[in-house]
């Protein structure tokens, strides 16, 4: 009894940080989800949504790829469900990847091709292409050390992509608080805005590897300790002339 009673805030605890990345991503899920229902049933052709309907398959590639990434990201962040399900972790890592791969790549080539919508301008294309290849990057670099067998820096790694792709999350909070007091951002609130969210996501991702290398436990070796030389030892080598 006393077990159980311990252990459910502990689990609870546990997937507390899963449930809340997942909360972050219901919005961007949400409309990719009805973005890909929108070209699904061939809604009305708008300014907005043109570019889409031209070219829907790396929307949806983008779309299917980052929701896939968002979900399966953060639960990831469950040690105690890694450690008891290590061969799920395993598995899951072979969707994750490729899925944030595919979200990225059709991502940069969505924003190569695609004109510019109203509202973005050529300083939200650049942190766009930015982040884009920054997040491409940090995933392959985690699959190579994953295949060095490099886990901490695998991890390091992964942490730093899955932070970019949340991006999408965290930028609908920086937007709501100005939307409700100024109201529509221009291209350079917007592109400020956005930045924003992938930075703060960024700095929390580098705030928790820091925080991981500050708090990892010492080294086997670091507690071995050489036993002292008596002091009448120290003195009598002194007096000999030795070191």
């Amino acid at each position: 009894m006393t077990n159980e009673s311990t252990a459910t805030p502990s689990a609870r605890r546990d997937w507390l940080v899963p449930a809340s990345l997942m909360t972050l991503s219901a919005v961007p899920v949400a409309a990719g989800a009805y973005r890909l229902v929108e070209l699904g049933a061939g809604a009305e052709v708008t300014q907005d949504n043109a570019r889409f309907f031209a070219a829907p398959l790396p929307v949806a590639l983008h779309i299917l790829g980052a929701s896939v990434f968002a979900v399966l990201g953060a639960l990831q962040f469950s040690s105690g469900f890694r450690r008891r399900r290590p061969r799920w972790h395993r598995a899951a890592g072979w969707a994750l990847v490729p899925s944030g791969i595919v979200a990225a790549t059709s991502g940069l080539w969505m924003q190569a091709r695609h004109e510019l919508p109203e509202g973005d301008g050529d300083a939200l294309a650049v942190l766009r292409l930015l982040f884009g290849a920054a997040m491409l990057t940090s995933l392959l670099l985690g699959v190579v050390a994953l295949l060095r067998r490099d886990f901490v820096r695998h991890g390091a790694w992964m942490l730093r992509g899955y932070a970019i792709g949340l991006g999408a999350g965290t930028q609908v909070l920086t937007h709501v608080p100005w939307v409700l007091l100024v109201g529509q951002p221009g291209e350079g609130a917007r592109a400020l805005l956005m930045g924003a969210g992938w930075v703060i996501n960024v700095a929390v991702a580098e705030w928790i590897l820091h925080r991981r290398s500050t708090t990892a436990p010492a080294p086997a070796w670091a507690a071995v300790r050489l036993p002292r030389a008596p002091l009448s030892g120290r003195v009598t080598g002194q007096v000999n002339g030795a070191p």
